[in-house]
């Protein structure tokens, strides 16, 4: 006959991993014989557990209702009989993790420029968890605009001014209820004018590049509209559709493998039928840094980082950032940030490292409502310290 003493066995619905204010129960067992009682252990220490104000301990259970960070930690259990001095052995420790709740994040596609007429889609998304586990609701302003449910995604089509505004969302777990943090506000900015039948589209996504770099510029059709080419106008004068002189064509992208000075320019989309989208400027230079802008216009309210990059190394390059000819930020890591855009900040912009060399100088625009333009702006915009 075995001498042994019975071992307990601690498990936990519905999961050792919960969300502050969730509620969890953990169950105690012993299989070989019945009438026991049980006692709740916390801790390294072995700290005995009673009922309490979010603690209920009743028979083989232990609950904790409306968990908070302090009930993160281990949890044991062992059986005792009236008949017997001996108890059972402690069951295996359950570990507790308590985390506080998630924040919701909303993303905008397309995160550009919008005009009237197009396609706008929300997408609410729970940091760190699984789409299949939450339900959602959308707010503007903070007044609902949808009840809690699954939609993930918000779509407003066709967008008009009217739907300009911030919008946010949060999360509902289905297991529990449980809420997310609410997401930020996005700002959605609708331009009264319609869009340009196509955008054209820069695979970097930046205004200057080194000589020898690659570069894809493709065009974005917003319709059924076909026979879209990419075009330039160069720094010296000349008009031209990309063809092997100076690039490779596939479709309605442009590709350039090895940049030249010459590929300086202002390049835009042009179709069989005339029409353009809107231009953008190009700079490419044999020296040896670069301002890294982005080459659309940015949004009045968002964030701009600039940085100024180094041909021999991908890393941030200590830098002044200038613009207008005036100093902003001395010998930084190599980055410089606007947190929040103004008109004000519109202007020619440029860094310099004393030994390395200074970039060339981009103008920088701040978004207002375009109009589509029967022909591209062939002026430059800035540059003119382009090496």
């Amino acid at each position: 006959m075995s001498t042994d003493l019975p071992t307990a066995t601690l498990t936990v619905q519905p999961e050792t991993t919960m969300y502050t204010g969730e509620t969890v129960t953990l169950k105690c067992e012993i299989k070989t014989e019945s009438g026991w009682r049980y006692k709740w252990y916390k801790g390294s220490s072995h700290i005995r557990l009673s009922t309490s104000v979010h603690h209920t301990v009743n028979g083989d259970t232990l609950t904790i209702r409306g968990a908070v960070e302090s009930d993160e930690d281990q949890y044991r259990c062992e059986g005792e009989r009236d008949n017997r001095p001996t108890s059972s052995q402690l069951s295996s420790p359950v570990t507790l993790t308590v985390r506080g709740s998630p924040k919701a994040v909303v993303i905008l596609q397309p995160d550009k420029q919008t005009f009237r007429g197009e396609t706008v889609t929300l997408r609410c998304q729970i940091q760190g968890e699984r789409d299949s586990d939450w339900e959602y609701s959308w707010y503007k302003k903070s007044s609902s605009l949808s009840p809690v449910g699954k939609d993930q995604e918000y779509r407003i089509s066709p967008v008009s001014e009217s739907h300009s505004g911030e919008y946010t969302c949060r999360g509902k777990h289905r297991r529990d209820s449980q809420n997310s943090e609410m997401s930020d506000a996005v700002t959605l900015t609708v331009s009264s004018g319609l869009s340009p039948p196509a955008s054209l589209i820069i695979s970097s996504n930046k205004t200057q590049h080194f000589t020898s770099d690659s570069l894809s510029l493709s065009c974005e059709v917003q319709s059924n509209s076909t026979g879209w080419t990419v075009r330039r106008y160069t720094d010296n004068g000349e008009v031209s559709s990309c063809s092997s002189d100076w690039g490779s064509v596939t479709g309605s992208t442009c590709s350039i493998s090895s940049l030249q000075s010459s590929d300086s320019g202002v390049y835009w989309c042009q179709s069989d039928s005339g029409g353009n989208s809107n231009p953008l400027n190009i700079t490419v230079t044999y020296g040896d840094v670069i301002l890294e802008s982005p080459v659309h216009p940015v949004t009045e309210g968002d964030t701009l980082t600039l940085h100024c990059r180094y041909r021999y190394d991908p890393s941030d390059l200590r830098a002044d950032f200038y613009k207008d000819g005036s100093v902003l930020q001395n010998q930084t890591t190599g980055e410089m940030t606007i947190p929040t855009v103004s008109k004000s900040d519109e202007g020619l912009y440029w860094c310099k490292h004393p030994e390395r060399g200074e970039s060339p100088k981009s103008w920088i625009t701040q978004q207002s409502d375009v109009k589509p333009r029967s022909e591209p702006d062939r002026r430059r915009s800035g540059d003119s310290g382009r090496k």
